[in-house]
């Protein structure tokens, strides 16, 4: 008989979050620990985390965390980087070795500001230039990946279980005031370092068990707008969906998940908030390409927030808990027992129904 593990698990790949509303900072060593007892989700191809408020020496500056395939990779990508930012530190992030963790990249960190000259030139502010550059070296550099572009934020990730992931990178030696995790069994996509969740564009990082079969509509309306799908697993196109709507395009978070997690027509019809209703309606006939299908529970990080979130026939699980000023958020309650054992509040959103967590106004 197989053992868990060795078999496809269509539900797997497990998802865990913390933050706290009054903006204390955590060491990741929780949220790392919260992972273990959802090990049988994973099967080594993927882990990885986000930190929030892990970089307040340089949290007015671009974290850009890079894979490289070569030295030369690294410093052709570098004199690239030199042309349009102020590169105020630049390091390898640093990592342990250890067995688990095999043919590893170059992992380095560089802590940008773009020229104002540049910006000035090309006439876009800087978080649409950064988003830009990400595409761009995504896209043009072979062997270059950013993973991580976010101010006083990092992603951190590999191929491995994502206990083992933690460990590699030193994860107990950072604070902040929000964490998510992720651990992957992959079905139809390539394990590979750049296709471990979370995925991230600036600030915004998505963690997601389940599956996108929308994902092709999905991509294919994203990339007419210079988003391009280049790391080989579905959950990228979510990231960049939800960076459009909110950023790009101002929708609040609730707006964003009544796009992406749409009532069917049936709900919307039988809200008695005629406001309400025709609000539904505009956003389901404005971004109909942007309706995610398919089973999915997600927590969004962003600068200062969470957002976790459900496919509207709730076909992925996700419990959420609370203790004080901390909020948990995990695939399992024993994944949120790990974190804090006298967790409060424990509940199961509804399918469609955002979880909005937000750090207090001046706290971080």
């Amino acid at each position: 008989m197989e053992r868990e593990g060795k078999i496809r698990i269509p539900s797997g790949c497990a998802i865990a979050a913390v933050i706290s509303r009054e903006g204390d900072r955590m060491t990741g060593e929780s949220i790392v620990s919260a992972m273990k007892p959802m090990h049988d989700r994973s099967n080594g191809l993927g882990g990885g985390f986000a930190g929030y408020g892990i970089y307040p020496e340089y949290k007015d500056f671009y974290a850009l965390h890079m894979f490289f395939d070569c030295r030369d990779t690294r410093k052709k990508c570098e004199a690239f980087l030199k042309e349009y930012f102020e590169i105020v530190k630049s390091e390898i992030i640093p990592t342990r070795n250890i067995p688990q963790i095999t043919d590893k990249p170059l992992i380095w960190r560089y802590f940008v500001a773009p020229l104002k000259s540049v910006l000035a030139d090309k006439q876009l502010d800087e978080k649409e230039f950064v988003a830009r550059t990400v595409m761009k070296i995504n896209t043009e550099t072979d062997g270059a990946y950013v993973f991580s572009s976010g101010k006083n934020m990092g992603t951190f990730k590999a191929v491995g279980f994502p206990e083992d992931v933690g460990v590699f990178y030193r994860l107990d030696e950072y604070e902040g005031y929000s964490w998510t995790a992720h651990g992957r069994y992959p079905t139809n996509t390539p394990g590979w370092w750049g296709g471990a969740h979370p995925f991230t564009l600036l600030d915004y990082s998505v963690v997601h068990n389940g599956e996108i079969s929308s994902y092709d509509a999905n991509r294919r309306f994203i990339e007419m707008f210079g988003y391009k799908c280049t790391l080989q697993t579905d959950t990228e196109v979510i990231t960049y969906i939800l960076d459009y709507l909110i950023r790009r395009k101002g929708l609040t978070l609730t707006e964003a998940a009544n796009v992406i997690a749409a009532p069917f027509w049936s709900t919307i019809e039988n809200k008695s908030d005629e406001y309400e209703k025709r609000k539904l309606k505009y956003l389901r006939t404005v971004f109909p390409s942007l309706l995610i299908t398919g089973p999915f529970s997600i927590v969004l990080g962003f600068d200062g927030g969470l957002m976790a979130l459900n496919d509207r026939l709730k076909l992925r699980s996700m419990v959420v808990g609370e203790k004080e000023d901390k909020v948990f958020i995990a695939s399992e309650e024993a994944a949120i027992r790990v974190m804090e054992p006298y967790a409060e509040n424990i509940w199961s959103p509804s399918g469609g129904e955002p979880v909005i967590v937000e750090v207090k106004e001046g706290k971080f």
